[in-house]
């Protein structure tokens, strides 16, 4: 650093790894093939995909397309099912099973019980965390919580289909103790994952690991082929029929990335 506050770059480093999407859809553009991709952070030690359980409702395919960009960058993910205090049909305890049966740590929140905030605070220490999800579902709110002093803006749910407002405009990376960071993210509103092939997206499925060398055709798309070994399992309910339906509507949108 110099005097006037100026300094110079010697060296840049590889990244170790880093979060990315296609990069947002214009309102009126037209495109010509496929989009751009966005670099969200890198150089991420965990991911925590935050959702909320109502205000706005649980959307699981969302949170599933927030699973496979987080796959696709290969960094380590948690879920966070934050406002458990208005789960008043007590449906959390069945994707608290769903994603934990996956393999996935999921953590139970609420900003107004504390519920869970202790073991969140432990999970991300020593560590830089990213906290991603939907406009409204409590980032700032969680990260309020477990660091008071960090008084992040927070904001209403709009009355409007029961969406989240934008109260995080931009990414910021905050040093909360010594090895510890987090990164608060602004909610999104869309999320594609980038340069996934259609015969490539079922292995950012981790239950489908399980079934995918048992596939009659290698380049199986686990759609409409003979012999799809994920297909049975799905039938068999070795796979959860909600994940499949999630699994297809990615896939479609691959295909329709393609023929732009």
């Amino acid at each position: 650093m110099n005097a006037d506050g100026t300094g110079v770059i010697y060296e840049i480093k590889d990244r170790e790894n880093y979060l990315s999407r296609k990069a947002p859809k214009i309102r009126g553009a037209s495109y010509r093939g496929e989009r751009l991709e966005q670099i969200i952070a890198s150089n991420l030690d965990h991911l925590f995909i935050v959702t909320s359980i109502n205000e706005p409702l649980f959307n699981n395919k969302v949170l599933d397309r927030l699973l496979i960009v987080g796959e696709t960058s290969h960094i380590s993910i948690s879920i966070i099912i934050n406002k458990s205090d208005l789960d008043a049909r007590s449906d959390i305890a069945e994707w608290d099973e769903l994603y934990s049966r996956i393999g996935y740590n999921v953590f139970i929140t609420s900003t107004v019980s504390n519920l869970g905030i202790d073991k969140l605070n432990e999970k991300i220490k020593g560590k830089k965390n990213l906290f991603f999800g939907h406009s409204g579902v409590g980032k700032s709110s969680i990260l309020n919580k477990m660091f008071p002093n960090l008084d992040l803006k927070v904001g209403k749910i709009s009355g409007f289909k029961d969406k989240g407002t934008h109260t995080t405009v931009t990414t910021n990376m905050i040093q909360v103790d010594k090895s510890t960071f987090v990164i608060d993210t602004p909610g999104i509103r869309e999320i594609d994952p980038f340069g996934i092939r259609k015969e490539d997206l079922g292995h950012y499925f981790l239950e489908f690991k399980d079934f995918l060398n048992d596939c009659r055709f290698n380049t199986c798309t686990h759609f409409h082929e003979p012999g799809c070994a994920v297909i049975e399992a799905v039938k068999n309910g070795k796979i959860s029929n909600k994940r499949y339906e999630s699994y297809l509507r990615i896939l479609e949108t691959i295909e329709e990335d393609i023929n732009f």
